[in-house]
């Protein structure tokens, strides 16, 4: 070998992550994220990765879209979100209001399968 690798792949999570172990609760891999601004100067450099996905003003991608094009492990990617939205560069859209409730989803799951 002719000097040390410097293969990104190499680094620990925790490393990347320095050192938090875990998100927050809610923060899952299907959950979508959209970039806010402020300052980004002080991100360390996979943090830095995750926000230029956002750059030219793409919409919201889920945890999972992030560490597929990362091509870092979701767990870590998880932690690196939770820091952003920690920090108030990534936020998570609120759910719509007047979401249809249970009981008219199974009511309409009930005519479709009268239907069938």
């Amino acid at each position: 070998m002719s000097g040390p690798r410097h293969d990104p792949d190499l680094i620990r999570p925790y490393v990347r992550t320095g050192g938090r172990n875990r998100p927050r609760p809610d923060v899952r891999l299907e959950t979508v994220v959209i970039a806010t601004s402020g300052p980004t100067d002080t991100l360390g450099p996979d943090t830095r990765r995750v926000m230029r996905l956002f750059a030219g003003g793409r919409g919201g991608l889920a945890v999972a879209d992030i560490a597929a094009a990362l091509e870092l492990p979701p767990s870590t990617v998880r932690i690196l979100v939770s820091e952003l939205m920690d920090s108030g560069l990534l936020a998570s859209p609120a759910p719509a209001e007047g979401r249809p409730g249970l009981d008219l989803l199974q009511e309409v799951l009930r005519g479709l399968r009268e239907l069938v």
